[in-house]
């Protein structure tokens, strides 16, 4: 299975259902199918595993540039024809976006993934280059959600755009009343985050109704999640194991 995000890509090799290793590259290189390859035939065989004993593939993207240089990939050296997760497939559930082409294929990956791990309503926040939130109602369908600055981009624009902000590390300070700009601005980042995720999370539990579990994932889910009472849970594999789900659901079907 390929996660390809905006900062990183993941890979995921499963075998009897089960999530055998996962390995990550960089989202930012500009290689080759022959050279992705490369890596990811090292991979497999630090795993012991045979290329020959990969039966599928499916790739859930954000990156479309990246996309078809993946997809090249598996169809040069592994003979396959990859799953292109998208909301025009087979996801066991209803998209009720007013477009739902419009909803990133990682969305939709977490939405399945936390349908069927932990039942519904459901609300996942995924900590990555941008910190999402996906709601899924009582009927396991996907509503939509909200997409707000991820911790690292929002650190990361602060220190690009003001001369005298530094680049700093991204972790609680001991107090919310900063007594330098690094503690200042990791208040701002880090606080101003849990803050944010609790407002949004009672405001969605008002519009979702019921009594949804909350679910996070990505990076820097457990740094967050350690200060909040308000995410139930951190599972790390919820996009890949989405992307296997649709993957056994849709298998056989790709042409």
């Amino acid at each position: 299975m390929i996660d390809i995000g905006n900062t990183d890509t993941v890979l995921g090799l499963y075998g009897n259902s089960k999530l055998l290793n996962s390995w990550r590259l960089s989202s930012r290189s500009h290689r080759t199918e022959d050279e992705y390859w490369v890596a990811v035939e090292s991979f497999l065989d630090l795993q012991n595993f045979q290329v020959q004993q990969v039966q599928g593939v499916a790739i859930s993207s954000v990156v479309p540039e990246l996309t078809m240089v993946y997809r090249r990939m598996v169809e040069k050296y592994l003979q396959i024809t990859p799953l292109l997760i998208n909301a025009d497939i087979d996801l066991g559930m209803k998209v009720l976006y007013q477009d739902p082409n419009a909803v990133g294929a990682d969305r939709l990956c977490n939405a399945v993934a936390g349908k069927t791990r932990y039942g519904t309503p459901l609300i996942i926040i995924d900590f990555g280059t941008a910190t999402t939130f996906d709601c899924v109602d009582q009927s396991g369908d996907y509503l939509g959600g909200v997409i707000c600055a991820g911790i690292e981009s929002t650190a990361a624009v602060l220190h690009q755009r003001a001369a005298k902000l530094p680049n700093i590390e991204l972790r609680f300070p001991e107090k919310v009343i900063g007594s330098n700009t690094q503690q200042s601005m990791q208040s701002g980042i880090m606080i101003g985050t849990v803050k944010l995720i609790e407002g949004l999370i009672i405001e969605i539990k008002k519009e979702l109704g019921g009594k949804p579990r909350v679910i996070a994932t990505g990076g820097l889910a457990h740094i967050v999640s350690e200060k909040t009472k308000y995410i139930d849970q951190v599972d790390y594999n919820l996009n890949l194991d989405g992307i296997y789900l649709i993957y056994q659901r849709n298998a056989g079907k790709v042409s």
